[in-house]
């Protein structure tokens, strides 16, 4: 996805209150505009305490920074705006993200660096 189908998702995560979630001012100052970005669903994620936004897919989310470093965070979607994403790697595409995604800092990790 692009920079702005992501800060859309942001944005909704942080309306919903999703716990995995980047503010999207942050977003906005540290990742490359127009960068490619990739959301991969990593489990169903279910609130009994808050039926009204459950479920969510905890995906892992695969930045492109502005140093231009790859690096890996989580965000929370809606399976129902997950969908509505348009799916474009081929399989082969797809193999090469998931390596890519375990090769990378996590955002932790490459804030800590001092970036």
């Amino acid at each position: 996805m692009d920079t702005d189908q992501l800060l859309l998702l942001e944005e909704e995560a942080a309306r919903l209150g999703f716990s995995q979630r980047l503010p999207a001012d942050w977003l906005r100052e540290h990742v490359q505009a127009a960068a490619v970005h990739y959301l991969f669903p990593a489990m169903e994620h279910r609130l009994s305490h808050r039926p009204e936004v459950s479920p969510q897919w905890r995906c892992e989310l695969l930045l492109t920074v502005w140093t231009g470093e790859e690096v890996l965070s989580l965000l929370d979607v809606w399976p129902a705006s997950f969908e509505e994403l348009a799916e474009t790697p081929d399989t082969t595409a797809k193999t090469d993200i998931a390596a890519r995604m375990k090769r990378a800092l996590s955002l932790r990790e490459w804030a800590e660096r001092g970036r």
